[in-house]
């Protein structure tokens, strides 16, 4: 449990951040753990995790605890995480409500976004999986890694690795499915312009009149 949710929260920290090297300071972490969208990655871990246990009693007391804690968060978010789901670390959740995931095998990495839905039928998803908002995933079919779900799209067949599907159905399939990293493209640079000097205008010259060449 505890290995499992420290890669979740540490991929949470990191995915709006493009520096290898950086090191989430407390404040941090505090605002991950207290996010709506952690709250039912906790409340799935801590169930697994009670099923596991081995002691008599304290199993059955941790499960009941377990069930009113998962219970209160999906109220107050409606997520719906199947406790029978097999997920892999890195488990991210984007946005809340209206996400329903049934049970199935989750290899590692697997973020979901708002309104998506994932049925008990699933053979099983792989590694690096992003299911954008809207996304639904309905029947026997299996998803491979690296793949990316386009928002609003309905899959009904399995989906190979490392590509990108959308369409209702999803029968637009593109090669390149990459996991996805909600971060800020830096702005492109623009060469200087140059300065350009511009020579003052002279003054107009006075105009004749009539009378002067007369005169």
């Amino acid at each position: 449990m505890f290995e499992n949710l420290r890669e979740d929260i540490n991929r949470a920290m990191r995915e709006t951040r493009t520096d290898p090297n950086w090191k989430p300071s407390l404040g941090k972490r505090l605002e991950v753990m207290v996010r709506h969208s952690t709250w039912p990655v906790v409340a799935y871990r801590f169930s697994q995790w009670a099923r596991s246990v081995r002691i008599p009693v304290v199993k059955q007391l941790l499960q009941v605890f377990g069930l009113f804690f998962r219970k209160w968060v999906e109220v107050f978010t409606s997520v719906h995480i199947d406790v029978r789901a097999d997920i892999g670390p890195g488990f991210v959740i984007h946005s809340v409500y209206a996400i329903n995931l049934g049970a199935t095998k989750i290899g590692k990495n697997f973020t979901i976004a708002t309104g998506c839905l994932i049925s008990h039928a699933c053979r099983g998803i792989g590694d690096d999986v992003y299911f954008g908002p809207g996304a639904k995933l309905v029947g026997d079919a299996k998803i491979g890694s690296n793949v990316t779900i386009a928002a609003n799209s309905l899959v009904l067949t399995d989906v190979r690795s490392n590509m990108m599907v959308m369409g209702v159905p999803a029968r637009i399939k593109l090669p390149g499915g990459r996991p996805q990293r909600f971060v800020k493209k830096p702005e492109a640079a623009t060469a200087p312009v140059a300065e350009v000097k511009v020579a003052p205008l002279a003054p107009p010259e006075p105009a004749h009149t009539a009378a002067s060449v007369s005169a």
